[in-house]
């Protein structure tokens, strides 16, 4: 909806990882620079860790979009809450190999001959593992096992892991050391800084024609940096519902307040139905004397959150009509 109320060509804040928006922060160039590396070397493990929504798939989706793709074939695993035989399964299906009735001895010389096929072709086999925390500890064994089979002399297979930072608690215990061995590279991929934030917010919408419509004020984009800490998961989240609410009330500008009540408001959908708020005072919870201010606080938000929401609801009714066929 708001895209068309300010003329850009596609969505900005969308939350599916699109390489067209990458943007190349400091810690994403250095995480590519790990991963080029990695791959360089023809060999063994690749990690790289990061907050929930620090861009770690994009950066994977942006790295093959610079490499020769005749020169790799690849097998990406998205579902990690499977067992050992299972990946070992899935990851064999990805590379285009029947895994039906095969045991697990069948499968590792299926996978031996396809590794050789393609080292002929002069192709290497990639494996790339989302959400690597989520796999057990048999599993990750079997991805090491796999690493293991060699095809005259060179490796099969490298493996890109990508991963929560709570994966490099996994890689620290003493019953992954084998497997901690054969990593390469590894980098830790941190949030966005407040310049690089709005540097990222700038770009997504340059990248769908935005000519300053609306307008951002400096404020804005230091509001949107102190309520999402920098992630780009939740700035887009938080963006995407400040750039709908700027349509919805017909405004060319940006500013602090509206991001700050955007944020109250996700706030206040996502706690909606919990029964008591973090934030609350305990004084409130308990309701005594000393919370009459808060209280009053809080009315007045209800209210003027009411007032806001049917301006809001009017003003889709008017944009919804707009676009009605009248002869439907």
């Amino acid at each position: 909806m708001y895209e068309r109320f300010y003329k850009f060509t596609g969505i900005p804040f969308q939350l599916t990882p699109d390489r067209r928006f990458f943007f190349s922060s400091s810690g994403h160039a250095r995480a590519i620079a790990h991963l080029v590396y990695g791959l360089s070397q023809q060999e063994g493990f690749i990690v790289i860790t990061g907050e929930v929504g620090a861009g770690k798939t994009t950066l994977v989706e942006q790295l093959w979009s610079q490499l020769d793709r005749n020169t790799y074939v690849t097998s990406r695993i998205v579902t990690t809450q499977v067992s050992g035989d299972d990946l070992l399964r899935l990851v064999l299906a990805n590379f285009g190999l029947e895994t039906g009735g095969m045991d697990k001895a069948a499968l590792l010389r299926r996978f031996e001959s396809l590794a050789r096929e393609q080292l002929a072709l002069g192709r290497r086999c990639v494996v790339v593992v989302d959400e690597v925390q989520n796999l057990s500890l048999a599993a990750l064994e079997e991805l090491r096992m796999l690493s293991n089979i060699t095809v005259d002399g060179r490796a099969s297979v490298q493996t890109i892991l990508l991963g929560q930072p709570q994966f490099r608690q996994t890689l620290a215990r003493p019953d992954t050391e084998q497997l901690r061995q054969r990593v390469l590279a590894s980098y830790h991929l941190g949030p966005l800084t407040g310049s690089e934030t709005r540097s990222y917010i700038e770009h997504r919408l340059r990248t769908v024609g935005w000519k300053d419509d609306p307008h951002w004020q400096d404020t804005a984009f230091d509001a949107v940096y102190g309520l999402t800490d920098g992630i780009p998961r939740r700035i887009n989240t938080l963006c995407s519902r400040v750039m709908l609410l700027g349509a919805l009330e017909e405004t060319h500008v940006i500013d602090a307040d509206m991001v700050e009540t955007t944020a109250a408001e996700l706030r206040e959908d996502l706690s909606a139905g919990m029964s008591a708020p973090a934030s609350v005072p305990a004084a409130a919870a308990s309701g005594t004397p000393n919370d009459v201010q808060y209280l009053l606080r809080r009315i007045q938000a209800v209210e003027a959150g009411v007032t806001r929401q049917d301006r809001l609801f009017r003003r889709v009714i008017d944009l919804l009509s707009t676009h009605t066929d009248p002869q439907q």
